[in-house]
This record gives structure tokens, C-alpha cells and sequence, in this order.
């Protein structure tokens, strides 16, 4: 037989319990929903803004200039490959800056009305270029990039041929710039960029004692393929 005093401890023991199951209900109710972060977004964040990259370049010019006062005077340009290094700091996502640096030589060609000089000189050209540039992110491990700057050429140990002298004087330009990315982890990749260099400088020489002046239009492509690390 059940006594009273079982009856009142059995109902203060379903009574507590029922409490206890409505105020966890009540908490799951009031717990915010959080969605996971998504593994991607992640691994963005946790990487560096800083990017280096190396790559092989193709130098290839646009064979054209002039002597001034001589008509039908023409240039041409050799082309180069070379190694290049370029550093990228990410303000963004999808915005970055990106520093280009490397250095290369042209021989200076006569052309035209002038072919018969053959070689005219030699110059070494340092040409560091600046871009700001917009990276497309919703491809997955593809990432296309445009861009553009200005670029500084500076030229350096230059020698005559033909000429007595030579002197290229150093000049600005801009550049345009297109490539990609196929990052294999979230560090490393493979990388494909293409630069146009707006590129048109004046020149001083001395031939057969005679002084001449012009302008060396350059205009050279850029074409390199190399390797990205993202700190």
C-alpha cells in the first residue's frame, strides 16, 4: 500500500523532473545557430598576405625606333629569357600589389635606312614594375588574375658597336598583365602570367664622330611560367 508520505515524494520527484526537461528544452530553443566554417574560407584566413613567386620569363620586343633627321631609320631589339622574382601582398581576397624584378640585356640592331650599322650597341635594362591587381576566387584551385601599373626601366652597362657610345636614358611606362594560378595546396602553385610594357626611351649615340639621338620603342611582351608560394 502506497503511504502518503510516497505518494508526496513521488509527485515532488515527477514534478522536479519535468522542470529540469523544460528548461534544457528552453536552452536548445535560446541556443544562436552556427553554421561551420567552411574548410575553404579557413584556410584563406589563415594564410599570410605575403606571396612569392619564380618563374622562367620570355623578353620579347617590338622592334621598333628612330634616328632623328634620318628617314626611313628603323630599330630592332634582341630577345631574352631570363629568371624573375616577383612579391605580392594581399590587401584582400581579391585584391593584391604585386612587385616584379629581374634584368636582362638588349642588343640595339639598325634597321631600315641604317641596317648597314649592324650592331650599334649593347644595354643592360632593369625594368622593376608595380601592378595592382584583381584575382578572380571562384574558380576553386584556379585563380585568374588582371592587372595593371606603371613600370620604371632603368639602363646600366651600356657599350657602343658600331657606335663610339651609347647612351639609353632611363624612363617610366605602364604595363597591363593577365594570368593564373593552379594552386596544388593551399602554399603552393603553378603559375602562367603574360605582361605588356609600355615601353618607348631616348637614346643619345656617337657614330663615325657624328652625334645622333631617337627613340628606342621597346614595347616588349612578357611571357613567363614559373612556381607560387603563399606564406
Amino acid at each position: 500500500m502506497t503511504t502518503p508520505r510516497t505518494a508526496c515524494n513521488r509527485a515532488i520527484i515527477a514534478t522536479a523532473t519535468l522542470v529540469l526537461l523544460s528548461s534544457a528544452a528552453v536552452a536548445a530553443d535560446l541556443a544562436p545557430l552556427q553554421e561551420p566554417v567552411p574548410a575553404a574560407t579557413a584556410d584563406i584566413a589563415s594564410l599570410s598576405p605575403w606571396q612569392i613567386r619564380v618563374r622562367g620569363l620570355g623578353v620579347i620586343t617590338n622592334d621598333s625606333g628612330s634616328v632623328d633627321g634620318v628617314a626611313g631609320s628603323d630599330l630592332s631589339y634582341s630577345d631574352t629569357v631570363i629568371p624573375e622574382l616577383d612579391v605580392s601582398y594581399y590587401f584582400t581576397d581579391n585584391i593584391a600589389a604585386e612587385l616584379i624584378l629581374g634584368t636582362t640585356y638588349a642588343n640595339v640592331y639598325g634597321e631600315g635606312s641604317v641596317a648597314g650599322l649592324g650592331k650599334i650597341g649593347k644595354t643592360w635594362v632593369l625594368p622593376p614594375t608595380l601592378t595592382l591587381q584583381y584575382h578572380f576566387t571562384d574558380f576553386g584551385a584556379f585563380k585568374p588574375y588582371v592587372g595593371a601599373g606603371l613600370n620604371y626601366t632603368m639602363f646600366y652597362s651600356q657599350s657602343g658597336d658600331t657606335a663610339s657610345d651609347l647612351d639609353v636614358e632611363n624612363t617610366f611606362g605602364t604595363a597591363l598583365q593577365i594570368g593564373a594560378d593552379y594552386m596544388v595546396n593551399e602554399h603552393w602553385g603553378v603559375n602562367f602570367d603574360v605582361k605588356k610594357l609600355f615601353l618607348k626611351a631616348d637614346y643619345e649615340t656617337t657614330i663615325g664622330g657624328a652625334d645622333y639621338s631617337g627613340k628606342a620603342k621597346l614595347d616588349p611582351w612578357l611571357i613567363g611560367a614559373g612556381v607560387t608560394y603563399r606564406f
